[in-house]
């Protein structure tokens, strides 16, 4: 059986079988991660993958499974203990500023930086409306790039703000093309891969080298910005998602021999 849509989902969810396939989101925010253990423990395939839709939903999580992505010494920040851990190892690497990222807003409403991990620390420490959070180190000189990738369909834009260091174009960044280099678009295939992303918004900061690191990766973004326009970019992820399906078909002798729901 292949179903499509979160609507037809609930409808059969408990006909589904091993070998069924699900196309679409999870939207129940409350039990999400209780849909996507009950679907893999009975052998349901999920489009897109189950990982890729809760990473898209929180930067911790992002830190945490694709950290070896993003700048050195960042760092998932669940409770005071990690908090003062960290400052002990950011001293120790002489980190001067830092910068913290809220684990689930958007558009740059939850970036703020730090002069010092002391100051962040005295500030946050006993708010436990603080965590998790998301540390890095505060590292001038980088492009802020956006990348999407859908199938072949490879498109990068700069971001930058004159007047803050937040570029989220939400927050009074201004955008320009950019040509991205063939190594950088494996590197956001790797990170994809990684996180079992079949299609991707990736937001990237480069250093003056070339050398790649990942802020940011979510299914869906804005594309303000960008020469695509969301109409033909969905459609595009849907022939993607389409792919993947008959990929599962192909190689899974139980997938899709029940009814079929349209």
């Amino acid at each position: 059986m292949i179903i499509r849509g979160f609507t037809d989902l609930q409808a059969e969810y408990h006909r589904l079988s091993a070998g069924d396939l699900y196309i679409g989101r999870i939207h129940s925010a409350f039990l999400r991660q209780t849909f996507f253990i009950d679907l893999l423990q009975r052998g349901i395939h999920c489009l897109p993958s189950p990982l890729s839709q809760l990473l898209s939903s929180s930067k911790a999580a992002q830190a945490m499974v694709l950290r070896d992505w993003m700048l050195p010494l960042t760092r998932v920040i669940r409770r005071r203990h990690d908090l003062i851990d960290a400052a002990g190892g950011y001293a120790a690497a002489n980190v001067g500023p830092v910068v913290t990222k809220a684990d689930r807003m958007h558009c740059g409403h939850g970036v703020r930086r730090w002069n010092d991990i002391e100051t962040l620390y005295n500030t946050t420490a006993y708010s436990a409306d603080a965590y998790p959070m998301v540390l890095q180190p505060f590292v001038e000189e980088l492009v802020d790039v956006r990348v999407i990738i859908a199938g072949t369909y490879v498109e990068a834009y700069r971001r930058f703000n004159p007047n803050g260091f937040r570029m989220n174009l939400a927050a009074g960044g201004t955008s320009s093309p950019f040509a991205l280099e063939s190594a950088a678009e494996d590197f956001c295939r790797t990170a994809m891969a990684r996180g079992r992303f079949p299609y991707a918004h990736l937001d990237l900061l480069i250093r003056g080298d070339g050398t790649c690191h990942l802020s940011e990766i979510a299914l869906d973004g804005g594309t303000k910005g960008a020469r695509i326009d969301r109409k033909e970019l969905d459609r595009i992820k849907s022939e993607v998602l389409e792919q993947c399906a008959a990929e599962i078909l192909s190689t899974d002798p139980q997938s899709g021999r029940r009814q079929t729901s349209p």
